[in-house]
């Protein structure tokens, strides 16, 4: 899809890496909307994502502290692209995921749905840059990253 002119239009979460340090937790659901979200991941590695879709900022104080807890603390910053996870930390990052968002406005959601994380897609998982299920399908749940 695209905008009126066909152009893909690109938006940097977090575009100079400075953060703002008080850290910031978003999903982008994946969805035909011409936008593509770019945000950089796997911690010292500074490899840039990016997904088609729609961004839902989570709010609330504190939300990436697991996130942080296992990408920087367990694995030390360097990111887990093809980590082979050993079960006890997979149960943690299962957990860290499970924010409760709405589903679209076109839905009849009345309750808020967790997020799942998508294991089938989970050599992809990073740090800021997790593949999980949403309400309305697919997406990235994404935060600053630490490096």
């Amino acid at each position: 899809m695209g905008d009126k002119d066909g152009e893909t239009r690109y938006i940097f979460l977090d575009p100079d890496g400075s953060g703002s340090g008080l850290g910031w937790v978003a999903v982008i659901v994946a969805a035909p909307t011409g936008v593509v979200y770019r945000n950089q991941g796997g911690g010292h590695g500074c490899i840039p994502y990016e997904q088609e879709g729609y961004l839902i900022p989570l709010f609330g104080e504190g939300l990436d502290e697991e996130l942080r807890g296992i990408f920087v603390g367990e694995l030390d910053g360097w990111g887990s692209r093809g980590l082979d996870w050993p079960a006890p930390l997979l149960d943690r990052l299962r957990t860290a995921v499970g924010f409760h968002v709405y589903g679209s406005a076109n839905r009849e959601d009345l309750f808020p749905t967790p997020l799942v994380l998508d294991e089938s897609r989970l050599t992809e998982a990073d740090e800021a840059w997790i593949p999980v299920h949403t309400p309305d399908g697919p997406g990235q749940l994404v935060w600053e990253n630490s490096d």
